[in-house]
């Protein structure tokens, strides 16, 4: 990769972040910033790689923390927005991309009958437990500790704890959350199913959904604990809720659904389903999703969950041009293989040069941990991960061309090739050693 630096651009990329720490709220575009002598703006993104407005070349593995499945700007993506902006950007009327990606998304996800547009992941998960509220006349919402569903407030609560929640009780993670919201939510741990019965069984009155992330940030599900949610919220009438936000069209063609074998009742998409534009999708059961129907109840009692932008034409052709290409024969096969090579040389790397490190996850999206404890179940398990580490490991790599969000998940494309696997190891094992040296000295 060229790592070359203009001068003129690199000024010009300096200016730039300078405007950017003046104009932009904390300087960037949320919790993330990277420090000021590695900071950088995007200029363009091709395939698995993206520029930076001072020329460098980086080896993408954030991907626009995931909805870059297809790698960036790909020519069929960029093809059908071609075709549909002349037509206009957005109507806020039917449209014939939203009805093409919404019978595409019916087809594709095993939970689906029908669905509704949202804008944004967190847009989906308040309005899917709106939903459950509605169809089933109580309040409350269980979630798992460390599970991430937007930046809504009902979301907020034991997403990132230093210390166990008090199940099933907890905190919230933003200033700003009011505490009413939290008198709304349970926790429950991750993969512990004795637990997460024990709070359904007391509190299945009030209990209107469960929400879970099948795949928890990196952690897998463990046997048979989907399986018992699934089971449990049937006999409860609990709404069943996947946020499959990151694992939709990602993990396989069907999502998670597909891969662990359970189908809940209503399910969040976003990222990889309109191939890098903003949008998202709440699926689902029909009966669970008449609430939202307009021609067969009184307005009274309809959920309300439009936005203006919903079911945007450009950002649906977008979609249905990603899942042609994602529906091709063999893409998940390529996809997985080159996962699997890269998860498994760089935890190879880290044992060569001394490092406890594990590589949780699937293959098309993982995470890396500095961490020897085994397994990783939950949260708590998490946190045993050397995160100071973990942070200058990723320095390292970003000096060396690859683009990455320190502590959180490799995002693999099926733009990634086994050649970007081979220059990716040489790097990370770079970066292995330049660490092993410093922990030597």
């Amino acid at each position: 990769m060229d790592r070359r630096v203009d001068d003129a651009l690199s000024r010009k990329q300096a200016a730039l972040l300078a405007d950017a720490g003046r104009y932009l709220a904390g300087g960037g575009l949320g919790l993330f910033v990277l420090p000021p002598e590695r900071n950088l703006v995007v200029a363009r993104g091709e395939g698995a790689r993206v520029w930076d407005v001072a020329g460098r070349e980086y080896l993408d593995y954030h991907l626009s923390s995931g909805p870059a499945l297809l790698g960036h700007a790909h020519p069929a993506v960029m093809a059908a927005v071609a075709q549909q902006l002349p037509k206009g950007t957005t109507y806020y009327f039917l449209n014939e991309p939203e009805i093409a990606l919404a019978k595409r998304l019916v087809e594709a996800i095993p939970c689906a009958e029908v669905v509704h547009y949202a804008g944004s992941g967190t847009e989906a998960t308040l309005y899917a437990l709106r939903i459950a509220r509605a169809f089933t006349g109580r309040s409350k919402v269980l979630k798992f500790e460390g599970g991430w569903h937007g930046m809504h407030d009902y979301g907020l609560w034991g997403t990132v704890p230093a210390q166990p929640s008090a199940y099933p009780t907890a905190k919230p993670d933003s200033v700003g959350v009011p505490g009413q919201a939290g008198e709304t939510v349970l926790v429950a741990p991750f993969n512990d199913v004795q637990r997460t019965l024990a709070i359904l069984e007391e509190h299945a009155r009030d209990i209107a959904a469960v929400i879970v992330e099948p795949l928890q940030r990196v952690l897998l599900p463990a046997p048979g604990f989907l399986e018992a949610l699934r089971e449990a919220t049937r006999r409860l009438g609990i709404v069943l809720v996947f946020d499959e936000i990151v694992t939709g069209f990602r993990i396989a063609w069907g999502g998670a659904q597909e891969k662990y074998g359970v189908v809940p009742d209503l399910a969040c998409y976003g990222k990889a389903i309109s191939g890098g534009f903003p949008l998202a999708a709440i699926a689902g059961r029909a009966e669970v999703m008449a609430v939202l129907d307009a021609r067969s109840r009184p307005r009274e009692q309809v959920v309300w969950a439009t936005n203006t932008l919903n079911g945007n034409p450009v950002c649906a052709a977008a979609g249905v041009a990603a899942l042609d290409v994602l529906a091709q024969p063999g893409t998940y096969a390529r996809l997985a293989a080159v996962g699997s090579r890269l998860r498994e040389g760089i935890v190879a790397a880290g044992e060569r040069h001394g490092f406890e490190v594990q590589a949780p996850g699937e293959d098309a999206v993982f995470g890396v941990r500095f961490t020897g404890r085994r397994p990783l179940s939950n949260w708590t398990d998490l946190t045993t991960a050397d995160k100071q580490l973990g942070w200058r490991w990723a320095m390292a790599l970003l000096d060396r061309g690859l683009l990455v969000n320190p502590n959180e998940k490799f995002y693999i494309s099926i733009a990634h090739t086994h050649a970007d696997v081979d220059a990716t190891l040489a790097i990370a094992d770079e970066a292995f050693a330049e660490l092993a040296k410093s922990r030597q000295a």
